[in-house]
């Protein structure tokens, strides 16, 4: 045997591959932000950037004209509008339902996957109503479905729990299901860890813990098993996309997560990963385009069906060279 034969020429390499990673693998995470006419770079996330709303629909329709099918909408709140219920996350005139409109006016074949959180809105930088220290699950749940109501009400075409709390996905499906809205998709952040990857997202939008940590409610790192009692539940609640949450670190659990999985499976490629690959490539250490795209590839690979990333722009134009 001789397992070379087949990777002599670049055809044959491209004839054999077993992963193939395209543009309709992407989901672009983008920040919009209240304002108009403003655009902010992420310090700690070089290239990725925070838009007003009228900025953040011309950076769409290059997006869109690359062929990326989907965004991931996420709102950076201002201070006052914040509180320890998360009561503008559900305002129908709050910046999210205003975007989706807007987005989905201008980019109708785009889909729009909203973030379903109290964090954002929280004065406690929490996924959850917080009550002596501690995060509240059942009451932060009935915030989190007139949250998805909201956002479908406006026209998203699939909403995206963030926030790990336990039966949100079935209370989410039922309320969409009771209020018509049986067509908006749930993607379910089912095996999200408690990751020190997550910092640079915090810095984005301004969201990181007031006090504590989320590991009550975010899983262990050190857990695999609990990751598919986690996904098997979100199945069983009705979760239409299931989700692991860091990638990177995390492909053990993507392989074992698309082995029980009926549904797709996307990963997060998230802004810790995103920002030590652009720290290293603005040194000179590595070659960025090749990093990304073997990244992207070992994702696909792994198991992932879809995957949101912030390097989605950049790879769709490599992919095409």
């Amino acid at each position: 045997m001789r397992p070379r034969r087949l990777r002599q020429t670049d055809s044959l390499r491209r004839m054999v591959r077993e992963a193939n990673l395209t543009a309709n693998d992407m989901i672009y995470p983008v920040f919009v932000m209240e304002g108009e006419n403003t655009k902010q770079e992420i310090t700690s996330m070089p290239g990725s950037f925070r838009y007003t709303l009228d900025l953040l629909l011309e950076e769409l329709k290059e997006v869109s004209e690359l062929g990326i099918p989907a965004i991931a909408l996420f709102p950076l709140v201002a201070e006052d509008l914040k509180d320890n219920a998360g009561t503008e996350s559900y305002n129908p005139n709050g910046l999210v339902p205003r975007a989706v409109k807007a987005i989905k006016a201008a980019f109708p074949d785009l889909t729009v996957i909203t973030d379903i959180a109290l964090d954002p809105y929280s004065n406690q930088g929490h996924d959850g109503i917080v009550e002596n220290g501690e995060i509240l699950n059942d009451e932060t749940v009935a915030i989190l479905v007139k949250q998805a109501l909201s956002h479908a009400e406006a026209g998203a075409d699939i909403v995206a729990p963030s926030d790990m709390m336990d039966g949100r996905i079935g209370a989410i499906r039922q309320g969409l299901d009771a209020a018509g809205w049986t067509n908006v998709g749930i993607l379910a952040y089912s095996a999200k860890y408690a990751s020190a990857y997550y910092g640079p997202f915090r810095d984005a939008l301004d969201s990181a813990p007031k006090f504590g940590d989320k590991k009550t409610y975010q899983m262990d790192p050190a857990n695999s098993g609990e990751a598919i009692k986690e996904v098997e539940l979100d199945i069983m609640e009705g979760a239409d996309i299931v989700m692991v949450k860091p990638a990177l670190s995390y492909m053990d659990i993507i392989y074992r997560v698309k082995e029980i999985s009926s549904l797709p499976v996307a990963v997060y490629n998230v802004s810790g990963e995103y920002a030590m690959v652009k720290a290293a490539a603005l040194n000179g250490w590595i070659d960025e385009k090749k990093v990304v795209l073997e990244t992207l590839t070992s994702f696909k690979r792994a198991g992932a069906d879809l995957i949101l990333t912030y390097h989605a722009k950049d790879a769709v134009r490599w992919l095409a060279e």
